[in-house]
Formats: structure tokens, C-alpha cells, sequence
């Protein structure tokens, strides 16, 4: 077991939360950057329908990550309990399944995807006018989807045995060379929204190869030989139930962007879809970072739970809950000030900016506490604890957002504004959910309810 592994059971909570975390936060904070950039970038040089179809084409994106993060995910939960109860060979075979699952779903994601583009593209929203950007775009994003979902397999399994940094710089060289060659791509060379997804691609690539050269030179814990690849049903089924929960997450985004694409585009037009699109990318780099913060909590969770160290597993929470709550204030204190410059970044529309600095300030006016939800939902799937993290995952969108977006609309003759106010109370709703689930938890862990989930 390399020195990144026993740190996870051994060193000061705060300080290895923070070893693990402000790589993983760099890393998504970069990422967050790529979609915001790119979609500055189309906003000026193609126009505001570039943004529509970029909101038409996100669904899309969601149901590829969320594959990948299921697996990551699910992986990274096994791996590190595997690793904290001494069982490496164990952890290796699931490793190698997991990287076995990712090839064979991203081959079929990008078959299946492209074959049936146009009738998925019409099912998220697409009017007449955003369809064809958005075919141009996703046809080419989709030839990418098996080199970006084996990468972000294996940054997960990076990050769980306390690899944080490979990690972080993997995301880095993808995204940078896609920030810098957006405009090129897009402009100078006129490929326009294609110049965009052409970008995007060959920076997934360019991280994929990083992060093959990190387990080819043998730097990693994990020892993955081809008799670890033989599939093994057992542990398939393990990362896939842990992992589900977060799959059932993004899928509910998906349905939830095709409910609010559908909504937005009866209510209010091409226009609508557009100051959605803006949210969509500005939410995404705002409280990315709160992602990056819950991967570097997951190792040390799961790795400790897995020793029995149950102290160690409260601490973590507790501070991970601590940093959750305060990056999210002070990063949407910032949203509510300033949302006319914030949307102005994008296209200098008066009729963009007049309604998405009103929508901006709605959407995101309980996402200081959203925090409470986005861990008790990696807790327990740190913690390997499937039926709960899919409980809190999927509470949000499915439960409350989605019903509020068919009604308040219609029902409350809200219009097009009740769609933007669903956010705000469906993030209420579920943060108080999360808060009991959280604190009965805590409860277990401490032995004061001996009921397990």
C-alpha cells in the first residue's frame, strides 16, 4: 500500500480534506471554465441561438457523463474499501472491471447516439431554428464519449487511492488546450459551433492519454493485470449499484432539462432556452468546485468506513459540510450582485440580459445551503449505501423540481417566471430532506441508532 493510501487513515482530517480537495476543486473549477468559455465564445462569434442549442444539446452531454461517473463513482467507493480493509487484490480486480464496463458502454454510447440524434435532440426541446446547431454539435462531441468516460473512470480511481493531483492536471490538459483553441477553431478557422465540439474532443483525448501513461508507468496503486479484466458479476454489481444513485441524478437532469426545455420554449421561445443555457453554464462553474470538495471527502470516507474508524468518518463530514456551506455563500453572494455583468459575458442582447438577470437572481437564491444535499448523497455512497444516496439524489429533480416546473407556470399563472422559481423552492425541499438524512447518519455512526440502511 503506497504512502497516499495510509494517509487516508492516519493524517489530520482538515489537512488531508484539503490535500485532496483543492486538486479535485482546481481540476473541476478548470472544467466548469472549458463550458463557460466555450460558451462565451459562441455567444459572440455564432450568436445567442449557439447558446439555445448548447442548452438543447446539454441533456445529452448529462446521460454521457453520467455513465462514467456512475462507474467512477461506484469504483472508487469499492476500491477504497477494498484498500482500507487490507484487500488489495481485490481491489485491483475492480478496478479492471470497471475499466472492462466503461469501454463496452462508451462503444455503445457513441453508436446508439448518433444513430438516433435528431429524435433525441427534438425530445430535449430543439425548435426548428436550434436543431441544426445542435445536431452539428453533439454529432461530433458524441465521437468523443469513450476517451471522456474512461478518463473520468479513471480519475475517480486516481483520486481514491489519494492521487488527487494526476488527477487534477489530467482535467487541466484537456480543458486548457480546449480553451485555447476554442476561439481558433470557432473563428479563425470558421468551423463555428463544429470548431467548438472539435476542441472539446481532442482535449478529452489529450487527457485520456495522460492518465493511460499514469497506470502504463505503473505509478498507481492499483495493478492492473489482464486476468484483473475477467469479469466478475459480484463486483460489477457493486460499483454499479453505488454508483447508481449519482447516474439517477444526471438522468433525472435530463429529464428534468427536457421538462424545463419543453416549458421554457412554450413560455417563452429560442430566447428562454437561451437565458437557460447562460444558467445552466454559469451554475456549473459557480458550484462545480462543491464537487471538487465532495471527491477529495469521498477517499477518506470510504477508506475509513472501511477500517471501521467510524471517528474519522464523522470528522470528515463535518468539516467537508463545514467548507460545502461556506464556498457556496461566497460564491452566490457574488451571482446576486453582479447577474447583468454576468450575463453580458455571454452575448450583449438586451432582451438576454434583461431576462436572465432576473432569472439568474431566482435560480440561484437557496443554493448557499445546497451543500447539506450534494454531501449526504456522497456520504453514503462513500459509505456504500445505495437505496439512501439514491433517495437523496434523485429528491431534487425528480421529486420536487420537475412537478414545480408543470406547476406553477399554469397553475399559479406564474408563466414563464414559475419556471425559474421552481429551482429555488425545490432546493428548499430537498435540502431539508438531506439535513434529517445527514443527521440520522451521523446518529448511526455514533451508535445511537443501531437500524441500518
Amino acid at each position: 500500500m503506497n504512502k497516499n493510501s495510509k494517509a487516508l487513515g492516519e493524517e489530520n482530517i482538515g489537512k488531508l480534506l484539503k490535500k485532496l480537495s483543492v486538486p479535485a476543486t482546481m481540476g473541476m473549477m478548470v472544467n466548469a471554465l472549458y463550458n463557460l468559455v466555450d460558451t462565451i465564445f459562441l455567444g459572440r462569434f455564432v450568436g445567442v441561438d449557439a447558446i439555445g442549442a448548447l442548452a438543447i444539446a446539454f441533456p445529452l452531454q448529462m446521460i454521457v457523463l453520467a455513465f462514467g461517473i456512475m462507474v467512477g463513482i461506484g469504483t472508487a467507493s469499492a476500491a477504497s474499501r477494498a484498500l482500507g480493509a487490507g484487500e488489495v487484490e481485490k481491489a485491483d480486480h475492480i478496478v479492471g472491471n470497471a475499466f472492462l464496463s466503461i469501454i463496452i458502454i462508451g462503444i455503445l454510447l457513441v453508436t446508439l447516439g448518433r444513430y438516433f440524434l435528431s429524435p433525441i435532440l427534438l425530445l430535449f426541446g430543439a425548435t426548428e431554428n436550434l436543431l441544426p446547431l445542435a445536431y452539428d454539435y453533439m454529432n461530433i462531441i458524441l465521437l468523443g464519449s469513450v476517451f471522456l468516460t474512461i478518463q473520468i473512470v479513471s480519475n475517480n480511481v486516481i483520486r481514491s487511492e489519494g492521487n488527487a493531483k494526476v488527477a487534477m492536471i489530467s482535467m487541466m490538459i484537456g480543458t486548457g488546450f480546449n480553451i485555447f483553441m476554442d476561439p481558433i477553431f470557432i473563428e479563425v478557422l470558421g468551423f463555428g459551433i463544429k470548431g467548438a465540439a472539435i476542441a472539446t474532443i481532442i482535449g478529452q483525448t489529450l487527457g485520456f492519454m495522460y492518465v493511460m501513461n499514469y497506470f502504463y508507468r505503473g505509478n498507481s496503486n492499483f495493478k492492473i493485470m489482464p486476468h484483473h479484466l475477467k469479469p466478475n458479476f459480484e463486483y460489477i454489481k457493486e460499483i454499479f449499484s453505488v454508483g447508481f444513485p449519482t447516474f439517477m441524478r444526471n438522468v433525472a437532469g435530463s429529464v428534468l432539462a427536457i421538462v424545463a426545455n419543453n416549458s421554457l420554449g412554450y413560455y417563452g421561445g429560442d430566447i428562454a432556452l437561451s437565458v437557460y443555457g447562460v444558467i445552466q453554464r454559469v451554475l456549473r462553474f459557480a458550484l462545480m468546485p462543491m464537487f471538487g470538495i465532495v471527491q477529495g471527502f469521498q477517499p477518506i470516507a470510504s477508506y475509513n468506513y472501511g477500517a471501521k474508524n467510524y471517528k474519522r468518518v464523522k470528522e470528515v463530514i463535518k468539516v467537508a459540510l463545514k467548507a460545502l456551506v461556506i464556498y457556496a455563500t461566497i460564491s452566490i453572494i457574488l451571482v446576486q450582485l453582479f447577474p447583468e455583468l454576468i450575463i453580458s459575458l455571454f452575448n450583449k442582447d438586451p432582451e438576454l440580459i434583461s431576462l436572465g438577470k432576473k432569472a439568474l437572481r431566482v435560480v440561484t437564491m437557496m443554493m448557499p445551503l445546497i451543500g447539506v444535499q450534494v454531501l449526504a448523497g456522497s456520504m453514503y455512497q462513500a459509505l456504500g449505501k445505495p437505496k439512501p444516496a439514491l433517495i437523496v439524489s434523485m429528491s431534487r429533480q425528480t421529486l420536487f423540481l420537475i412537478p414545480l416546473i408543470l406547476i406553477l407556470p399554469s397553475f399559479f399563472n406564474m408563466g414563464l417566471m414559475g419556471v425559474y422559481w421552481a429551482f429555488p423552492m425545490a432546493d428548499f425541499l430537498s435540502i431539508i430532506l438531506s439535513g434529517y438524512m445527514l443527521r440520522r447518519q451521523m446518529k448511526i455512526l455514533d451508535g445511537k441508532i443501531s437500524l441500518q440502511e
